[in-house]
């Protein structure tokens, strides 16, 4: 019963559309680290150097859309729940592309 309660939450709620702002304004942190970590990166003599920062990106990213599944399941937005794993998808299958090319 309490799935079935959660379930017609999530499809029913709508939701704000300051939301889309909020996603925008939390890619800020997310680029100011990715900054900082690629400065960091270029100073050290690594082999495969691409490779970590790919990586690197795609786990900063998979975190963010991760707290926007959580942030949606809460607020009850299937759509931002939705975003969110779609979000995670593409940045996956990115990745594993990437891989697959090297």
């Amino acid at each position: 019963m309490e799935a079935e309660s959660k379930l017609n939450k999530l499809l029913t709620t709508r939701r704000d559309p300051q939301e889309v702002q909020d996603w925008i304004f939390s890619l800020t942190p997310l680029g100011v680290a990715f900054v900082f970590f690629f400065l960091f990166m270029l100073a050290m003599d690594i082999p495969d150097k691409t490779l970590v920062l790919v990586v690197g990106v795609a786990a900063g990213f998979t975190g963010l859309q991760s707290y926007w599944v959580f942030r949606g399941w809460r607020r009850d937005h299937f759509s931002t729940v939705l975003l969110g794993v779609i979000g995670i998808s593409i940045t996956l299958g990115a990745l594993w592309l990437y891989m697959g090319l090297r």
